[in-house]
């Protein structure tokens, strides 16, 4: 049963608690790493797929998936709180009334606050090294970018909530697994899963947007191309986490959950 890796998901959901209660600074600044962790990933993973995206090979994308999963890693073992991650740690711990709901939701907004954050300084972190300023680099982000941006909003809904419901997994699973190189292979497959299907991540489009803003982009990737796919996103992200997961897995484990 799952009831062990449940019992893992509380125990740090309350620790990421008591780090909000103790300094909201910290928890803030937990907050920012973690979207800078993502950042890496982004960057490693469009700089990858851009050899494949000029040549114009099929394996653009695999390669690019593939690569990603080296932020899921940096997050889970160097720390940082992630917004999507909380939407199934909080509320889970919550429907165990461990936490009061209105924590949770300002725990959520103070991790969505510095995710934020840390996406905007790695943007200009990024900006400053001048490595996407070439167009045979750039070109495969500023692409997928525009795309994201003019998708169909009840399309980014759904594939945001299919996003977190795996992303989510990637997390979870694992903890049952006692080897370091089982549970790094499992979440990046997950990863993987989850790049090349064409799912949306909130926070990783948080800084694939951050970082199109600060080149040389078209007009058609813009702020308002951010809010129309962040939005949507954003409240898939949440269904996926909060529900598909969280409520899921406390429903079909209530009868086998110690109080």
């Amino acid at each position: 049963m799952e009831t062990e890796a449940l019992k893992k998901v509380e125990e740090l959901a309350l620790k990421k608690s008591k780090v909000y209660k103790q300094s909201k600074l910290r928890y803030l600044s937990r907050s920012m790493l973690a979207a800078m962790f993502i950042g890496f990933g982004v960057i490693v993973a469009f700089k990858t797929g851009s050899f494949f995206y000029v040549e114009h090979s099929p394996l653009t994308y695999p390669a690019a998936a593939l690569t990603f999963g080296a932020a899921i890693i940096l997050i889970s073992y160097g720390g940082g709180d992630l917004f999507t991650g909380n939407t199934f740690y909080f509320s889970y711990t919550a429907l165990r009334k461990k936490l009061k709901w209105l924590t949770v939701v300002k725990l959520w907004i103070w991790s969505y606050a510095g995710n934020v954050l840390g996406a905007a300084v790695f943007a200009f972190m990024i900006y400053t090294t001048g490595l996407f300023d070439d167009s045979s680099v750039n070109g495969f982000l500023l692409s997928v970018v525009e795309k994201k941006m003019h998708t169909p909003t009840m399309e980014l809904f759904f594939r945001g909530i299919l996003c977190n419901w795996l992303v989510c997994l990637a997390f979870f699973i694992p903890m049952s697994m006692k080897s370091d190189g089982a549970k790094m292979f499992a979440m990046m497959l997950f990863v993987f899963c989850f790049f090349i299907s064409g799912y949306e991540h909130s926070i990783a489009n948080l800084c694939t947007f951050a970082i199109a803003l600060v080149l040389n982009h078209p007009g058609t990737i813009s702020f308002d191309g951010v809010m129309h796919n962040l939005i949507p996103v954003t409240l898939g992200n949440l269904v996926g986490g909060g529900v598909l997961m969280a409520y899921m897995y406390y429903y079909v484990n209530k009868p086998f959950l110690e109080d």
